[in-house]
């Protein structure tokens, strides 16, 4: 293993450049040649790859984002295309490629694996969705994120007496919302896991309004519903004056929380460790506190895990 590369696809998210950062370092404690590859698959395609040295990769560790840049590529799904990004990587002389991204980008690495190329996908994703890993790297900062910005709605709902229903990113897992509700002390919480009542959500909002709250916050996780919809009802149902906020993509940007740097660089290190070892078609992840890896085809089937012990810790709690 002389050569290896790194790239970034999909949402990105807090942390990308401290795993970046890894493997470009790590590499070169290997005395292997890295390459960044910018603007994810699609740059691969087009062969946008740079060799990276150590002072390309200094002073990211506190920059969100992605250094690589990430781009949504659909046209990768075509064989011709898959080929076409393996000759670029040959033609480089490059033997492994670290990917680090969402579902998306871990089945782009099958695809390369799958043609050749030795591939070890790390979890970047704030939606915390990929299910071969209890936490994915970004996940923490937009928590942050999410719960800094409600804490900051509940100071102007508990001046006015009024309701906030906050929709939050997570896609199709509710995991951002789940826990952000959690330490804000949401009245109610609405994911896919936990499904949506509309009547229970309209009546524990109503007892609090019954018991003199003040406020209440309601947290949904996006594409559930439509908030403002939601934020009409409520206001009707209960006697909150209530107002609707999608907090978007500011969750998405910011400088990374300590654990997203140290779960990345671990993640990275390891990936490049994998790669040294001659592994292929791995996906790394944490499990407790331990970090681990699996088969990309194991990874990419795997049902994420419900707590059923924190949802019923939800029930206790909010209300």
């Amino acid at each position: 293993m002389k050569n290896i590369a790194v790239l970034t696809s999909g949402g990105d998210a807090p942390g990308m450049n401290n795993a970046i950062r890894a493997v470009v370092r790590s590499g070169l404690h290997h005395e292997m040649k890295t390459y960044g590859i910018y603007y994810g698959f699609e740059g691969l395609c087009e062969n946008d790859i740079r060799e990276l040295r150590r002072e390309n990769v200094s002073r990211i560790l506190s920059r969100g984002g992605t250094i690589l840049g990430s781009a949504r590529y659909p046209a990768f799904k075509e064989l011709n295309v898959q080929k076409k990004a393996v000759a670029n990587l040959r033609e480089k002389g490059i033997d492994g490629l670290v990917l680090i991204g969402g579902d998306g980008t871990y089945r782009g690495a099958k695809d390369l694996a799958d043609l050749g190329v030795r591939c070890i996908a790390l979890p970047g994703t704030i939606d915390n969705d990929i299910a071969s890993t209890d936490y994915s790297i970004g996940f923490f900062t937009a928590l942050e994120t999410a719960v800094s910005s409600i804490d900051k709605l509940r100071d102007t709902s508990f001046s006015h007496r009024r309701c906030s229903v906050v929709e939050i990113m997570g896609r199709h897992c509710g995991d951002l919302a789940l826990y952000a509700g959690i330490a804000v002390g949401s009245e109610f919480i609405i994911t896919p896991e936990t499904g949506y009542d509309k009547q229970r959500t309209l009546d524990a909002v109503k007892q609090s309004y019954r018991d003199n709250k003040r406020h209440a916050v309601v947290v949904v996780t996006e594409r559930i519903l439509d908030i403002d919809v939601l934020a009409a009802d409520i206001e009707r149902h209960t006697g909150y004056e209530t107002r609707a906020t999608v907090l978007g993509h500011v969750q998405r940007g910011g400088s990374p929380v300590a654990f997203d740097r140290v779960l990345a660089t671990e993640m990275a290190e390891y990936a490049v460790e994998l790669l040294k070892k001659g592994a292929n078609a791995r996906a790394v992840g944490i499990r407790g506190m331990d970090i681990v890896d699996i088969d990309l085809d194991t990874a990419l089937t795997m049902k994420k895990d419900v707590s059923k012990k924190r949802y019923g810790l939800v029930g206790r709690l909010v209300r």
